[in-house]
């Protein structure tokens, strides 16, 4: 059996359906390069079925990515196969992930269907599936909580149908390692033609277990791992990526696994993500939490100086974590700003890079030193933004506890100039009460967030909202070094990614 094992990076499908970790379309894409640098063997770039915004959102990934193969999910019917395989045709590996429920609770509450049905569901989309590409995966959902004799029959039936790929999720995260592991061993040796596929796995953390259960059954002869940045994802998040790959790599003497992780690229992917979603990485995350490599305790800070293994089983390197953060200033002429761009992964034409470098020069006038973080924060709030139905042009906002907070707003909406002023509890409260009265919104106000994105009092702060109307909610993120401005800007993206989705959907009926 190979020691290969394949990394299937499912951030940007079961990664986004993290509450809050939205993205639109060129975010996506973004990020899927970033994806394509770190090594990762397969990107699940969405569910082109569930919405035009997400097939076209595929199709943009599949066309962009080159160097790894890219999957479109979609459930086990004709409709939803053609629809993935439109999307992401353009890939020169491209792959159809289809799945079905297996357990007995699904099978009865859900789909309302027989064993002998469900065999025959999944045989027929495999078949389907295999008549457009002979990359196919199938995924039988809620593996861990199926009869084991009838999982077996299941996968042995797609394989014969012709399925190169086979993933046993953990759905619900409600398996423990060792029992997963025998699940794994059971599979590849009852099912009679396994040698002819792949086997997957894909855990959920409900337990706080996704990363043990991968690797289990990593030892136990699976050889992919479907995992997610910073374990993001639905309800507790997946196996994160940064875990199991480091998992492997410090104990190779234990697993005896390899991957085609480029390990440096590891923390610049999972800040890039960070800022695109406007979630700030935990302190305490284990590998990329700013707290993973600092010691406190006076007996460590000692061991460390003296030889920095006593109490790192790796190096900040190892992960792509640098001292060498601060990278422009005001001076620094377009040349070197453009390099800097390209070092960090960013394709920009010429128009995209004159906005974000006069962008750039502003934010230096303001602040001594500019760091990654913000250029990347520039690069996402002026290129990677959906289009503005509402733009803000000028804010103005009076606040103390001598004052009546009040906030002045001139904008445009549709391109048309709008100017009003109003007050509120406080100078957040009358900027967001002065907007919604300009837009003739008054959404819910759910979330909001603050985190600064550097370090210093002259830090940006990065913004974060969610708000709720009519059922829907959207959440809109924004950066500036002045926070009442990156408050104003965030709900105005928050604003605009409703007005798109509203868009969309009249779309979709039409």
């Amino acid at each position: 059996m190979s020691d290969r094992i394949f990394i299937f990076d499912t951030t940007l499908r079961d990664g986004e359906q993290s509450p809050g970790a939205t993205m639109n379309g060129s975010e996506k894409v973004r990020l899927a390069r970033q994806l394509e640098n770190l090594g990762v063997d397969i990107i699940e770039a969405g569910f082109p079925a569930a919405s035009q915004g997400d097939f076209e959102a595929v199709q943009a990934i599949a066309a962009a990515v080159q160097n790894c193969q890219v999957a479109g999910l979609c459930r086990a019917l004709p409709a939803d196969i053609d629809r993935a395989w439109e999307a992401v045709r353009g890939n020169p590996q491209a792959r159809i992930h289809t799945f079905l429920a297996t357990s007995d609770i699904h099978m009865k509450y859900k789909l309302r269907k027989e064993r002998h049905q469900v065999l025959e569901m999944a045989e027929a989309a495999v078949k389907y599936a295999v008549s457009k590409t002979s990359n196919v995966e199938f995924s039988a959902e809620d593996a861990s909580r199926s009869d084991w004799a009838f999982l077996a029959q299941v996968f042995e039936r797609v394989i014969a149908a012709g399925a190169t790929t086979i993933n046993v999720p953990d759905t619900v995260g409600y398996t423990q390692p060792q029992e997963f592991a025998e699940l794994i061993k059971y599979l590849l040796e009852n099912v009679k033609n396994s040698h002819k596929a792949v086997f997957s796995v894909h855990c959920h953390n409900d337990l706080g277990l996704a990363t043990a259960n991968t690797l289990a059954a990593l030892k136990a002869g699976a050889r992919q791992a479907e995992v997610t940045l910073s374990g993001i994802g639905e309800r507790a998040g997946n196996a994160a990526l940064e875990e199991v790959v480091m998992s492997m790599d410090v104990r190779k003497d234990f697993y005896q696994l390899t991957t085609n992780i480029k390990k440096e690229q590891i923390f610049p992917s999972t800040r890039l993500l960070s800022l695109i979603i406007g979630q700030p990485i935990p302190p305490y995350k284990s590998i990329i939490g700013s707290n993973a490599f600092a010691h406190e305790s006076g007996i460590h800070q000692d061991g460390v100086l003296k030889n920095r293994q006593t109490y790192e089983i790796m190096t900040p390197e190892s992960v792509g974590r640098k001292e060498e953060d601060m990278v422009l200033g005001k001076h620094s002429g377009r040349a070197a700003f453009d390099k800097r761009l390209k070092d960090l992964g960013y394709r920009l034409d010429e128009e995209q890079l004159g906005i974000v470098f006069t962008a750039m020069k502003k934010l230096a006038d303001r602040k001594k030193e500019i760091f990654v973080e913000d250029l990347e924060a520039v690069v996402l709030d002026e290129i990677f933004r959906i289009p503005d139905k509402y733009r803000l042009e000028y804010l103005s906002a009076i606040s103390g506890n001598m004052a009546i907070p009040n906030a002045v707003v001139k904008m445009y909406v549709d391109g048309e100039e709008r100017i009003l002023s109003d007050f509120g509890t406080g100078p957040i409260d009358a900027v967001f009460n002065t907007i919604g009265k300009v837009v003739g919104r008054s959404p819910k106000l759910v979330r909001y967030a603050v985190n600064a994105i550097t370090g210093g009092t002259d830090a940006q702060g990065e913004v974060t909202v969610k708000i709720e109307e009519n059922g829907r909610t959207s959440v809109g993120r924004a950066s500036d070094a002045d926070i009442i401005v990156a408050s104003a800007k965030a709900y105005l993206n928050a604003l605009n990614r409703l007005a798109k989705r509203q868009e969309d959907t009249i779309c979709d009926r039409l």
